[in-house]
């Protein structure tokens, strides 16, 4: 008897104490450095469910009020474990990371969803080996949509049209394309567009689609230049904590992977594909003269890429990637993509 009790006995402390194991979580915190209605923080938060969801609620995320720095500060803010998670647009450190250019250059993918699949697939079989990423735990790496052309003075329909235009840019691969374009070109944040075009300080912008609606573009924006695949890109790393993530138990760090990679891209794609497709409704709604690139711009565009396409070879090289390879190799990935592959 005195056996059975204490087996009875033991059998409800353990009871006792499996809700408090079951219920155990690790809280890990995430930040975006644009508005918590843009598509970025809106996938960020969405990613962050799906995760505990897969983990059955053991890892969790909480967003940061504010982000603990300035985007370009974003890579040493997670990896000093200022946040646990965020992400960054490559361009912000171009001497860290020069590889990502790629995908930024012109005649991307035509979308975002395509063009990040196909980054990631390229990036984990030739550009991880060069340790860009190296300090944090990469998650995933995605791009925006291709990046258009709006200007307030005439529609372009050469080169020769872009020539002392006065054009912001957010820096990188753009401003190193309206540069080789001939146009004056210029970085500045994006939330003074409204106010630089409104005031004539510039005649034009380089943008995705979506930042029409994001910084009311449409009020002053008078035509829009597509250009397949867009005339420059920008692509992100999304990424953690790596003390943080190798403290997770193996089975949540497999339950974290299983929704980032490939996947994280499409998710990121997706989302910025439909706030572009909200952009173009938007000046469609507005009177925006929307204008296909003219073969002789297209052309023209083309010849000036390719200084820019060499340059990414060189820095390629530089690291041990064959950059001519890769480059190639990027281009029938995103055609193997848009082809459902």
């Amino acid at each position: 008897m005195l056996r059975n009790l204490k087996s009875t006995v033991a059998a409800l402390a353990l009871s006792a104490l499996l809700p408090t194991v079951a219920t155990a979580q690790t809280v890990l915190t995430m930040s975006s450095w644009v508005p918590p209605s843009h598509s970025l923080s809106v996938t960020l938060a969405a990613w962050g469910a799906e995760i505990e969801k897969a983990t059955n609620g053991r890892v969790k995320f909480q967003m940061l009020p504010k982000a603990p720095a300035a985007a370009p500060g974003t890579f040493d803010a997670v990896k000093d474990g200022l946040v646990d998670v965020s992400y960054v647009t490559a361009s912000y450190l171009p001497a860290r990371h020069s590889l990502p250019k790629l995908p930024e250059l012109p005649g991307g993918g035509a979308t975002a969803e395509i063009n990040s699949v196909a980054y990631w697939r390229i990036h984990e079989k030739f550009l991880a080996k060069a340790g860009e990423y190296k300090g944090v735990k990469l998650i995933g790496v995605f791009t925006h949509g291709p990046g258009q052309m709006f200007n307030t003075k005439k529609p372009i329909d050469s080169v020769d049209d872009l020539a002392g235009m006065k054009i912001r840019t957010g820096g990188g691969v753009a401003e190193e394309m309206a540069r080789a374009l001939g146009a004056s070109a210029f970085v500045k944040p994006a939330p003074e567009s409204y106010e630089l075009l409104s005031s004539g300080v510039a005649d034009g912008t380089f943008f995705p689609l979506e930042s029409i609606v994001s910084f009311k573009l449409d009020k002053v924006v008078k035509y829009a230049t597509i250009f397949p695949g867009g005339f420059y890109g920008s692509a992100f790393g999304f990424f953690m904590n790596e003390d943080k993530f190798n403290k997770l138990s193996k089975q949540d760090q497999d339950a974290i992977m299983s929704i980032s990679g490939e996947k994280l891209a499409r998710m990121f794609g997706k989302s910025w594909d439909a706030a572009d497709a909200k952009g173009l409704e938007v000046m469609k709604a507005a009177g925006v003269q929307i204008l296909p690139a003219t073969p002789a711009l297209v052309a023209g565009v083309k010849q000036r890429a390719a200084v820019l396409e060499q340059e990414w070879v060189k820095a390629a090289n530089a690291k041990g990637v064959d950059g001519a390879k890769v480059l190639v190799e990027f281009r029938e990935e995103v055609k193997r993509v848009a082809a459902g592959k």
